[in-house]
């Protein structure tokens, strides 16, 4: 144990040695916990380091005790924290309650002597390496200083204003906090504690001196320069200036807008105009922060527009807004610039936040504006009440809903501008529709007479469909075209209102449809889209006409009817766009048939007319399908004419039919092999089944549901004989609907007879036994689909 130096020198060496090894002793122990949570993220096995059975250090695999639930540094940082809250309470408790019963020199030096302790601990505790600790003992020394303010107050100023002495306070903390952060740059908390000190001086400064609203704004953004200066240096500073920047402009905004003059707006205005120059100079000198840039450019608007604003009726001070904002977007056009002129012009950040400025501007007003013109569309709804009544009331020239049409316009423009100097489809989009609103509600909003309205409302209907036309493949197109029938519906509503406004718009628009079916230039489904409006506006006319001749309702399906009769001539004429208006003529054939439902003899000859509409369109190959759809209806139309005529034995209309029909089918079958049961006997068997079995089921008696089971039954045999599908398949079903309805009333008297839980019961049973079966009920499913695929 002897050694060269005197004892009291190697005691401070050793000392110094043992600080070290704490120091890296706390390192490594951190090191352990960050490895050890890696290796367990990852899934493999721990390898520890631990003594061996002989008591000889040896490598071991996995856990070699409980698990720690918390690392040696996690529990150290927990009472340290621990450790610093308690002392804080007590010393605030000390303050609090004790205060009183010490004089002032005992005070005094209670609190000179606990502060200067904790704040100079600090300093002796890094040198040890003691980070943490001196980390906790600093922030009690902080607090300490608060409470050293508050007793100061207390004590010694007790009839100061409390804002004022807490604004002045807050100064003088926030340089003590700041120059002992300074002196010890190794803790993290005195720096930040006096960026925060630092944001309360002014403002509560303002509030003392009662400067108002716009005093505190000042306040506000005076400190978030302050604290965008520091934060080139602290970036912690960054935070609170975007936080006291916004809240400065939220105040100036809300001044702004509540201001009942102009001269009145002017204060608030500086105040905007300031913080916009601040944030621009912000993106300036950061170029990540452009968003800063944005929100200046809002208020630069706001502050300008906002000194006009109290001049000027509520939606005219949203166009004010738009003619500040929309040219913000103008920075745009930057990018096209050289890159040296582009820098030293505007800065990428600045250049993006203005250009963001503008769309925010432009997005809202267009909001606001279109807020004003929905009720024009929607109110074109009420001419349903009463069609035909000429009461659409006249619009006030000088109302205020004039500015939102030139609201939409601007924006509009500006979109269309955007447009053109960006590559973009948005833009485009946007400007056909703010531009199709704007101009299709401007006449209503300027009080226009009704028949101008119309004709500015078809031009502008026109002009979209002939967008729609020639830009069918982009997105502009197609908004065009949604714009175009949204304008058709609402000036065909408003047509309503009058008899000639129905003829000339609907005709006019009709006209319109079947020129832009006959385009051929245009894509497709714009064609198609114009064919189908084509067709329905030409079996509008047709029913306006019919109800101006004062016909009975019921004869307004014979000129509808016509309509589809034409599209069935035309035919191949109507080239890529046949499809659609087929299918529209069809939609106008049942239109025809429901008008025509509540007379049986008109419901006859229409179905009958149908029928030799779908006959004529099946001559042509294409259209063979339609074949039977004629057979139908005019089955249909005979049976309606015998009911009407009281027939209640049809066999003697249908067996006439279905003998020779089926030796037709004979002979059909005998010249073409090929040819399908269906067509050849699926005629003739259904012309007289189908008829026999709708009477049979309307048939009391026994007679007929037996007759015609046993035809049933027969049919069935032959073409079960014969291996044909047809009479397999219509004979079938017909036996086992004739077969339902004679089990029908005991099945009734059965279910009746029986607990009501019995049937629940059943069909439980049967699904069970349908699902442990439901495999081997698939192949047998698709068996029989084959073996009646493979019959004629």
């Amino acid at each position: 144990m002897n050694s060269p130096l005197p004892p009291a020198e190697e005691l401070a060496l050793v000392d110094r040695e043992l600080a070290q090894l704490d120091a890296r002793r706390l390192y490594l122990l951190a090191r352990r916990d960050w490895l050890l949570r890696l290796v367990q993220q990852s899934g493999a096995a721990v390898v520890q380091w631990g003594p061996a059975a002989s008591g000889s250090p040896a490598w071991s695999a996995g856990p070699s005790g409980p698990a720690k639930e918390a690392s040696a540094p996690s529990a150290q940082n927990v009472l340290l924290t621990l450790g610093a809250v308690l002392l804080a309470v007590a010393a605030l408790a000390f303050t609090l309650v004790s205060w009183g019963s010490m004089g002032i020199a005992g005070r005094s030096a209670v609190l000179a002597v606990v502060t200067a302790a904790a704040l100079a601990a600090p300093a002796v505790l890094l040198g040890r390496g003691l980070r943490s600790t001196a980390e906790s003992v600093a922030a009690v020394g902080l607090l300490l200083t608060v409470l050293d303010a508050y007793a100061l107050y207390a004590v010694g100023m007790p009839d100061a204003d409390g804002t004022g002495y807490a604004a002045g306070a807050a100064a003088v903390l926030a340089a003590v906090w700041a120059g002992y952060g300074s002196a010890l740059r190794t803790l993290r908390i005195p720096l930040p504690a006096a960026v925060v000190a630092a944001q309360l001086p002014l403002p509560l400064a303002a509030v003392a001196w009662q400067a108002g609203p716009l005093g505190v704004g000042w306040a506000l953004l005076v400190t978030a320069a302050l604290d965008a200066a520091l934060a080139l240096r602290v970036r912690a500073a960054a935070l609170p200036a975007a936080l006291l920047g916004s809240a400065a402009l939220l105040v100036g905004a809300a001044q702004s807008w509540s201001a009942g003059s102009a001269a009145q707006a002017l204060g608030p205005a500086a105040l905007l105009l300031a913080g916009a120059a601040l944030g621009a100079a912000a993106a300036w000198r950061e170029p990540r922060v452009w968003g800063a840039a944005l929100v200046g450019g809002v208020a630069a608007v706001v502050a300008v527009a906002g000194v006009a604003r109290p001049e000027l009726a509520p939606g005219w001070a949203v166009v004010a807004h738009l003619v500040v904002g929309l040219p913000l977007l103008a920075a745009v056009r930057v990018s096209a610039l050289p890159e040296a002129v582009r820098v030293s012009a505007l800065p990428e950040a600045v250049r993006r936040g203005s250009v963001g400025a503008g769309a925010v501007v432009g997005a809202l007003g267009a909001l606001a504006s279109g807020a004003a013109v929905a009720p024009v569309l929607v109110a074109r709804l009420r001419v349903l009440e009463e069609v035909w009544a000429a009461t659409t009331p006249a619009a006030d020239p000088y109302g205020p809903g004039a500015s939102a049409a030139v609201g939409l316009l601007l924006t509009a423009g500006a979109a269309w501008w955007l447009s053109r100097v960006s590559a973009r489809p948005e833009p485009g989009v946007l400007a056909v529709v703010l531009g199709w609103s704007g101009l299709f509600t401007a006449p209503v909003l300027l009080g226009f007479p009704v028949a101008v309205v119309f004709a500015v409302q078809l031009a502008v209907t026109g002009a979209a469909g002939f967008l729609a036309l020639r830009r069918s493949g982009r997105g502009a197109g197609i908004a065009a075209a949604a714009c175009a029938l949204a304008g058709a519906v609402n000036v065909s509503l408003g047509a309503l209102d009058g008899r000639a406004a129905t003829f000339a718009v609907w005709g006019l628009l009709g006209a319109g449809c079947a020129a832009g079916a006959a385009y051929g230039p245009a894509a497709r489904w714009v064609r198609s889209a114009a064919a189908v409006c084509a067709v329905g506006y030409a079996t509008g006319l047709l029913v306006a006409s019919a109800a101006v001749t004062d016909l009975a309702v019921v004869w307004w399906a014979l000129p509808v009817l016509a309509v589809a009769a034409v599209v069935a001539a035309l035919g191949p004429r109507l080239g890529a766009v046949r499809l659609p208006a087929e299918i529209a003529a069809a939609v106008a054939g049942v239109l025809a048939l429901a008008l025509s439902a509540g007379r049986p003899g008109t419901l006859a000859l229409t179905l009958a007319l149908s029928g030799v509409v779908c006959a004529g369109a099946a001559v042509r190959p294409e259209r063979r399908v339609l074949g039977w759809a004629a057979g139908a209806l005019f089955v249909a139309a005979t049976w309606v004419r015998l009911a009407e005529a009281g027939v209640t034995a049809p066999e003697a209309y249908t067996l006439p039919v279905t003998v020779p029909a089926l030796a037709v089918g004979f002979l059909r079958r005998r010249r073409d092999a090929r040819a399908s049961s269906w067509t050849a006997y699926g005629p003739g068997l259904a012309a007289t089944l189908l008829p026999s079995l709708v009477a049979a089921w309307a048939d009391a008696d026994w007679v007929r549901p037996l007759v015609l089971g046993v035809a049933a039954l027969a049919v069935t045999l032959a073409g079960a004989r014969w291996r044909l599908q047809a009479p397999l398949l219509l004979g079938g079903a017909v036996l086992a609907a004739v077969a339902v309805h004679e089990l029908a009333p005991y099945v009734v008297q059965v279910a009746g007879a029986l607990p009501r839980w019995v049937l629940p019961a059943l069909a439980g049973v049967l699904l069970l036994a349908v699902g442990a079966t439901y495999e081997k009920r698939l192949r047998d499913a698709r068996r029989l689909r084959a073996v009646i695929g493979r019959l004629g």
